[in-house]
């Protein structure tokens, strides 16, 4: 009861964020900016925190929705002049690492997965599939670079170096992302950029994380003892806590599964 009693000091407060699944603009249980922009609101005004901590466990996904979701954590962490720690559990890769750039601070378990800084783009071949079984592709376009990489036709050179193109200038932006929040941390000469990935300590060696730490001692020491935690979550859709849409859960789980097989999880 003493916490109600306005004259008292109250324990400080830690807001908790789960950023958990694949980086996408849609798909059950994905992570995109427009469904946790009211989540991450809440976490810096609800109760003055001290800070905001990132409990992060993603294989990646969506550039864009990674950026998007980076940038309003860092916007309102400067509005509000509130620190964020991140904490990688099973991994974060590529665009998971690009959520905990956002941190001021990043920490890992020693076995967590850590890094893939790359652009990745895959896709399959089936023109000889529909050919073999008499089918035939008819595509028409008003612009000659309307269709590119059609699975259903044969790769064309120009395509792949649009392709690779754009695959650059999407790397570069993450760079950019990455030398400038961890700026002073990553060693001199060593190119981190090449989509390879680290474990806890060697994501530490080469300044990818700041040390290997777990969210609740890490907070409590931070903070002391009686630090509260503010344990922030997405609302379930109506129809899955009922039970329905099993299929699409069925689907989102299994590409889920996918994503996370990339780094041996």
């Amino acid at each position: 009861m003493k916490r109600f009693v306005p004259f008292l000091p109250k324990p400080p407060t830690v807001a908790v964020i789960r950023l958990e699944g694949v980086i996408s603009t849609g798909g059950r249980g994905s992570l995109n900016d427009a469904g946790l922009a009211a989540l991450i609101e809440k976490a810096f005004s609800r109760g003055k925190p001290k800070a905001v901590a990132l409990a992060i466990n993603s294989p990646g996904g969506s550039p864009v929705q990674s950026s998007l979701i980076a940038a309003r954590i860092r916007r309102l962490a400067g509005e509000k002049n509130i620190p964020v720690h991140a904490f990688v559990e099973d991994v974060a890769a590529s665009g998971g690492y690009w959520l905990a750039s956002a941190a001021d601070h990043i920490w890992a378990d020693e076995t967590s997965i850590v890094g893939s800084i790359g652009v990745i783009s895959a896709g399959f071949g089936l023109e000889d599939f529909i050919e073999r079984h008499g089918i035939k592709r008819r595509v028409y376009t008003a612009g000659n670079s309307k269709s590119m990489l059609d699975p259903f036709q044969a790769e064309k050179p120009e395509d792949i170096q649009r392709l690779k193109a754009l695959q650059e200038q999407i790397h570069a932006a993450f760079i950019a992302q990455v030398k400038s929040r961890r700026a002073g941390k990553l060693p001199e000469g060593r190119d981190l950029f090449t989509g390879d990935i680290w474990a806890g300590r060697g994501a530490q060696e080469v300044g990818l994380i700041d040390g290997i730490a777990h969210l609740v001692p890490k907070m409590k020491e931070l903070f002391g003892d009686k630090v509260r935690f503010n344990v922030l979550s997405r609302k379930r859709p109506f129809l899955s806590r009922i039970g329905l849409s099993l299929g699409d859960a069925a689907i989102g789980a299994l590409e889920d599964r996918a994503a996370f097989a990339r780094f041996g999880l």
